[in-house]
């Protein structure tokens, strides 16, 4: 809790620490009191010019004041009223912020700590990183595409470090921040339980001192009974009742230490001057009592009706501000945790497109052609006049060995534009027929791998062919089978873990051939074929229109057919019915330029129907 509440609640004292009768509080916080409030200002305030003893009902009405108006409408007043019925309110308000203290202090200790560790964590990895990189550069290593893989594995290592020691600074701060917020509410809590003592070491002086002058007054009023009786002869029994002090003892002593005289004979003017005496005694002493018990309810009043509530309300307003700070910094906490673990998975995978994280930048290491270029510049800078090691061919056997193979189109090993060979073979935007005949092949490749994938891990996955794959994973595949359909393989984690790239591939494939793979010239006898009504004649026709196809479409189709049957067997798995499965690949397998005037679906149902792979 701040000072200026604390003060608030100072400064609002209006209890006289002395004893004396307190003074309305007119602290500038509380709202002006109307004429209505002050003529509902409990009646023991008005006690003091009154020359008569309060009945007990009426200082019992006077304790009932609705401690509702004396705090802010913000608070919380169902738990202020909750708190002003019990008396332990004062020290449960107490014992509860030693608690919330405790749990402050130990999250501040185990924040600070574990900044400790996530600084030194930090720091050492960027210095590992900066170290590896300095002595990378003064070694031998490799060159080519290792090194720039392994330059961005250090930079990745190294954006992790600051990141931890960033999060490291902010631990440091939440740690500060607790200390500060522990040590301010005790302050503040100190302040209120030292005034709550000095109300309540008041409140105990007025009712001790209230208690001495009703001693008193019974003392008087059992010496003035005592004359009476004796004046008209009754003999002076000591009851119970009569004769004793609350204590139990005997008041006849104190009665005569405080002025009173023994009753000696019956002589009438002694037993008038004792009376008058006595009488005097007990109209001061009960003016006395009367004027303590005033002061004693009001000092009551006003520290149970106006003090009492609003040191409540400080101490819960402590309680309040330590668990909600606590809270938040606990949920700040819970944050910077997401935050770091959220920044290092994006450093290591990044969401750009350009962006390569570090499986990515390892995975450019071309080990092949590093030696390729290695070789080069080996055979370049030792190689030809420069090497003195043992040749293959002297002078003295020239013209009797076979010339030595070369391993470089354009010229021997020492010069410097030679370049090694590469055949290639694209496979990606090339023409069916041509693509089969240079392989010498039935099926499409291409197709027989992604298809092979397909099936050994994507026949569950929900919505597969209909879910596409991340584009920069799909580019890179391309790229791949593309360069060297041969050297990619499908099973890597990489490609296994999501199917939906090599689907995606595949489509890809399919869209980008010169000529669709069901044609351009039998599109128009495809579609005259799906409109017949006649099922079992549509079933003919479509089948008719499929055997027109060319070698390679066919074998290619009826490959493909077979693989979508699969699918569709297992669509309780994957969602894919023909139905969806012709909605994805009818502009696919037809060319994307062609519309089918809404009869693709229906269309491409019955062919996959009728090329089922048992049909064929």
């Amino acid at each position: 809790m701040p000072p200026s509440q604390v003060h608030h609640v100072t400064s609002g004292e209006s209890l006289r620490l002395n004893g004396a009768a307190p003074q309305t509080p007119t602290k500038s916080s509380s709202p002006p009191r109307s004429s209505a409030e002050s003529q509902s200002r409990p009646q023991g305030l008005r006690w003091r010019d009154s020359t008569q003893l309060p009945a007990a009902a009426e200082i019992q009405d006077t304790a009932t004041v609705d401690s509702s108006t004396l705090v802010d409408s913000g608070f919380d007043e169902n738990v202020l009223r909750a708190l002003c019925d019990m008396d332990c309110g004062i020290p449960l308000l107490l014992d509860r912020i030693k608690q919330s203290m405790v749990s402050c202090r130990e999250a501040a200790l185990f924040f600070r700590k574990r900044a400790a560790l996530e600084d030194e964590y930090g720091r050492n990895l960027q210095r590992l990183s900066k170290l590896t990189g300095e002595a990378y550069s003064m070694s031998e290593g490799r060159a080519g595409s290792f090194v720039v893989a392994w330059q961005s594995t250090l930079k990745t290592h190294e954006q992790m470090a600051q990141h931890r020691t960033q999060f490291a600074s902010r631990l440091i701060e939440m740690s500060e921040e607790l200390s500060t917020l522990a040590k301010e509410v005790d302050r503040s809590r100190k302040q209120t339980k030292d005034l709550a003592t000095r109300y309540e070491k008041a409140l105990q002086e007025s009712e001790s001192a209230t208690d001495k002058c009703k001693a008193r007054c019974d003392a008087t009023a059992e010496e003035l009974e005592r004359i009476l009786l004796h004046k008209e002869g009754e003999p002076y029994r000591d009851t119970p009742v009569q004769g004793r002090t609350p204590g139990g003892k005997r008041a006849i002593g104190k009665a005569v230490a405080k002025g009173g005289m023994l009753l000696k004979g019956r002589n009438p003017g002694n037993l008038q001057r004792q009376e008058e005496d006595v009488r005097a005694r007990m109209s001061k002493e009960s003016d006395a009592y009367r004027k303590a018990l005033l002061e004693t309810q009001t000092v009551r009043q006003e520290y149970f009706n106006f003090q009492y509530p609003r040191l409540l309300r400080a101490l819960k307003e402590c309680v309040d501000e330590i668990d909600l700070g606590m809270q938040y910094h606990l949920s700040r906490y819970a944050f910077l945790c997401e935050h770091v673990v959220l920044q290092e998975g994006t450093t290591l995978t990044p969401t750009e497109e350009n962006a390569m994280g570090l499986r990515a930048s390892l995975e450019t290491i071309d080990n092949r052609s590093d030696f390729k270029t290695y070789m080069q510049h080996y055979a370049f800078a030792h190689g030809g006049a420069n090497y003195t090691g043992p040749r293959r061919r002297g002078p003295e056997s020239e013209g009797f060995l076979p010339p030595i193979p070369a391993l470089y189109a354009g010229g021997s090993p020492g010069t410097s534009n030679t370049q090694p060979l590469d055949k290639g073979r694209p496979t990606f935007g090339v023409d069916l027929a041509e693509q089969m005949a240079r392989d010498d092949v039935d099926v499409p490749p291409i197709m027989v791998k992604c298809c092979e994938a397909i099936e050994k891990y994507g026949l569950d996955s929900q919505g597969i062919y209909r879910i596409g794959g991340t584009m920069s994973k799909v580019a890179k595949l391309k790229e791949k089978l593309d360069r060297d359909l041969d050297s990619v393989d499908l099973d890597k984690d990489e490609w296994s873990s999501d199917v939906s790239n090599v689907t995606s591939v595949l489509k890809l494939w399919l869209r980008e051939l010169p000529d669709p793979l069901l044609t351009s010239s039998l599109h128009n006898a495809f579609l005259d074929a799906a409109v017949n009504e006649n099922e079992r004649l549509r079933h003919i026709r479509l089948h008719e229109r499929v055997n027109d196809l060319p070698d390679p479409n066919y074998s290619t189709l009826k490959y493909f057919m077979g693989h979508l049957h699969k699918i569709v067997e297992h669509e309780t798995q994957n969602a894919m019915s023909v139905q969806n499965l012709a909605i994805v690949f009818g502009p696919t397998l037809f060319g994307q330029g062609l519309q089918l005037n809404g009869m693709a679906d229906a269309s491409l149902q019955n062919r996959v129907r009728a090329l089922e792979l048992r049909n064929y």
